[in-house]
Order: structure tokens, then C-alpha cells, then sequence
């Protein structure tokens, strides 16, 4: 008994501890936003001594940050779509099917992850470069740009999971499919599909957020008509002044949508995930 209470009291303790860690900055951000910025940039002050919803309007003048919440929108949305369909085919031939090739490309898959993603920046802009010069192509400083860029780091996970996701769906639900006149195409979309949604909506999270909060290939591969908002985040910081309560506003705003999505489909996420990785 003394063993599982000191067990008990000791998980307590590591959750109250990582409780504090996530707390504390989330606490200091919205205190932040709601000062003057005269207020922030003094002296640390755990409550504002006086609120101000005026960063909240203000974010939106100093920053065409509308602009960026769209262009991230449009590019989050369409990466993550893409990426889904791509990794639904490419996980089924993976789960289903035996082909030549089959080790190496699952292989392939999994040695992408291992690399940090800085070391493709530098390949990636110059075959963007080369497509725009031999094909006429504009790759940089576009969203359709940026989504491929996306699509090279979420694609390798996204398959390597829905794979082993499809794993754990009986065979035999295809084949009872098959059976019943089904072609391959119409078992995956009526079959295999409805019964793989938390996996499908895992990726789907995965995704989105991936291309969400990316800086650093945003920074390169866009434009100012063209920056995600990820970027712009960066801009409220000038040669003359950094608009901290703004940035602490805007930041708060920016992590509204992902939050709510996350809680929204958060059984969904964790049960893909851990059916996914079991697998």
C-alpha cells in the first residue's frame, strides 16, 4: 500500500509540475496582451495594473495580419487535404499489397524523418528555381510553392501512420466487401475508410498544424503578399520598437483555431495516434 501511494503521490507531483510549465506561459501571454505596451516593456508585473483590449484592435493595423490568417488558412487547409488523399492510396497499397519495392519505400519513408528539416531548405528553393527557369513554373514566393514544401514533411508521417492504422482493419472486411461486388477503390472508401476516422483525422491534425506554425521556410519561400501568418507574427518587431503586447495578442488569436480543433477531435488524435504507433 505505501509503495502505491508514494507511486500516486509522486504522478502528482510530475503533473503539477508540468501543469505549472504549460500554465504559466499561457497566463503571461494573455496578462501581456491585455497591458499597455509601456506596462510590458517596464517592469515584470504578474497583473495588469491596467487592462486594455487596445493590442487587440490595434494587431490588426500594425500588421496586415488578416492577410496572413487567410494565406495561412489557404495553405494549411489545401496541404493538409492533399496530403491526406495522397497518404490514404499510399498507406493502403502499403497495408493491403505486396509489390516490389515494398521494404525500400516504407524504409525510405521513415529515413525522411530522420533528418532536421534545414537541411531541404537549401534543395528545395534550388529545384524550385530550376523548375521556374526550364518550365516556366513560379514555385517561390507562391502558396502552391509553400504547399509542396508542406506536403515533404507531413507526407512521410502521415503514410507511415495510416499504414499501420490499415494494418489493424481485418482483411477480411475487404474481402466480405469484394464479395459483395465491390472494386478495390469502393472496399477503401466504403469499407476501410469509415472504419480508420480516428486514424484519418490523427494525419489530418498532424498536418494542419505542421504547416500552421512553420517560420522558417515560410520566411524563404514566400512574398509580402504571400506570408503565412506564422511569419507575420515576426513583423510586430521593428528597427525602432518591438509591440510586445500586440505580439502576445496576436499570438493568442493565432492559437484559437488549432486549439479549438484540437479539442474538438482530440479522442480522435489520440486514439489514431496510439492505434497508429501500436501497430
Amino acid at each position: 500500500m505505501q509503495e502505491t501511494r508514494s507511486a500516486k503521490l509522486f504522478r502528482i507531483a510530475v503533473l503539477a509540475v508540468l501543469t505549472v510549465f504549460t500554465a504559466v506561459p499561457i497566463y503571461v501571454m494573455v496578462s501581456s496582451s491585455l497591458k499597455p505596451l509601456g506596462d510590458v516593456q517596464g517592469a515584470f508585473s504578474w497583473w495588469p495594473e491596467t487592462f486594455t483590449i487596445a493590442p487587440f484592435i490595434e494587431m490588426w493595423e500594425t500588421v496586415p495580419l488578416a492577410d496572413y490568417f487567410i494565406n495561412s488558412i489557404i495553405v494549411s487547409v489545401s496541404a493538409t487535404l492533399i496530403s491526406l488523399v495522397i497518404a490514404i492510396f499510399a498507406a493502403y497499397a502499403l497495408s493491403r499489397y505486396r509489390f516490389r519495392g515494398r521494404n525500400v519505400f516504407s524504409t525510405s519513408i521513415l529515413t525522411t524523418q530522420m533528418f532536421p528539416g534545414i537541411l531541404f531548405l537549401l534543395p528545395l528553393f534550388l529545384i524550385f528555381v530550376n523548375i521556374d527557369q526550364v518550365l516556366g513554373i513560379q514555385l517561390v514566393g507562391t502558396r502552391i510553392g509553400l504547399i509542396i514544401t508542406y506536403l515533404t514533411f507531413s507526407l512521410p508521417f502521415s503514410i507511415w501512420m495510416l499504414a499501420g492504422y490499415f494494418d489493424g482493419i481485418p482483411h477480411e472486411l475487404d474481402e466480405a466487401a469484394k464479395v459483395d461486388g465491390c472494386s478495390p477503390m469502393n472496399a477503401l472508401l466504403r469499407v476501410v475508410l469509415p472504419a480508420a476516422k480516428p486514424g484519418l483525422v490523427a494525419v489530418a491534425i498532424y498536418s494542419f498544424m505542421t504547416a500552421w506554425g512553420e517560420v522558417l521556410f515560410a520566411s524563404v519561400m514566400t512574398t509580402s503578399a504571400n506570408r503565412t501568418i506564422a511569419v507575420g507574427l515576426t513583423l510586430y518587431s521593428t528597427q525602432t520598437n518591438i509591440y510586445w503586447n500586440q505580439i502576445m495578442a496576436a499570438s493568442l488569436v493565432v492559437s484559437i483555431p488549432v486549439v479549438i480543433g484540437f479539442l474538438v477531435l482530440q479522442r480522435y488524435f489520440v486514439a489514431g495516434l496510439t492505434s497508429g504507433a501500436v501497430k
